[in-house]
């Protein structure tokens, strides 16, 4: 990541976190910020906005984050929530699978199942399903930058498709580490 040194631009004003990954040439994905913390969001909005008027350079990677919608917000039900981070109320979770209450886009870790983790979601004709994905038996390693591109190509993350499929929550799964108990907090 870096500032672009161009005459026809003046040197962007940038925020203290930026200008010191860009110092350290540290990239979004192993920002210094928690994930999904305020100043991590922050972060990634001004580089967003940098990057969108041709003032900063990024690598594969950070354009792959600063494309969802992480940072970014919108008003549900009268009040402003952040887009792609999971909701925090329960009600907007409910559904009925099978005739039993659950919650919709909560992954949990499954036993003796063909796969690691479930979740339920609504598929594109409105109807409760549950979506298996992970390998048994294998860990997550993101933590390696060589190790996470190579998973995001193999599983296409930069197009991950629609919820109702395992691969868009193969691709997203850390953003849910606290509910599965995953330890790394390092994004693919």
């Amino acid at each position: 990541m870096r500032i672009h040194d161009f005459n026809s631009f003046s040197t962007p004003q940038i925020s203290e976190g930026l200008a010191y990954h860009l110092e350290e040439n540290i990239s979004l994905l192993e920002s210094v910020y928690r994930i999904e913390s305020d100043a991590w969001l922050d972060l990634i909005n001004e580089s967003r906005q940098l990057w969108i008027e041709n003032k900063i350079e990024l690598d594969f990677d950070d354009v792959f984050l600063i494309s969802t919608d992480a940072g970014q917000k919108a008003t549900f039900e009268g009040r402003e929530v952040l887009l792609d981070i999971p909701f925090e109320y329960d009600d907007i979770f409910e559904a009925e699978y099978q005739g039993k209450k659950v919650d919709l886009n909560k992954p949990f870790r499954t036993q003796n199942a063909p796969r690691k983790f479930a979740v339920y979601t609504k598929n594109d004709k409105g109807k409760v399903v549950m979506v298996r994905f992970g390998q048994p038996g294998m860990r997550i390693r993101n933590d390696d930058p060589a190790r996470s591109r190579s998973f995001r190509a193999r599983h296409r993350c930069s197009e991950p498709g629609p919820k109702w499929k395992a691969r868009y929550w193969s691709c997203n799964v850390i953003r849910y580490r606290k509910l599965l108990g995953i330890k790394s907090s390092s994004p693919w």
